[in-house]
């Protein structure tokens, strides 16, 4: 993993990106990555990342992040959005 994140940062400082800008990015997928393993559960995910809810709260408004479209992009579709599969056609 420590390759991967050198070979990461190389290719970051070498494209030009600040590093106020690496640090959004990495908070906001790492936060994002957090949340959807606990499906939008902000004190678990807080407690998980060893933070208070209300910190995580403010963190997520900084990064413009909401969290209800975390638990939404969690949902399945309802059935009438759902694609059908060449399979379930055939049986018919």
């Amino acid at each position: 993993m420590k390759r991967e994140l050198d070979s990461l940062v190389s290719q970051m400082q070498a494209s030009g990106i600040t590093y106020d800008e690496a640090l959004r990015e990495f908070k906001k997928r790492f936060i994002l990555q957090v949340l959807a393993c606990h499906r939008g559960n902000q004190c678990k995910a807080a407690k998980e990342m060893g933070m208070h809810r209300n910190t995580l709260s403010r963190t997520l408004a900084e990064l413009n992040i909401d969290p209800t479209q975390v638990r939404i992009g969690l949902k399945r579709p309802p059935r009438s959005e759902r694609p059908v599969f060449e399979t379930k056609l055939a049986m018919r």
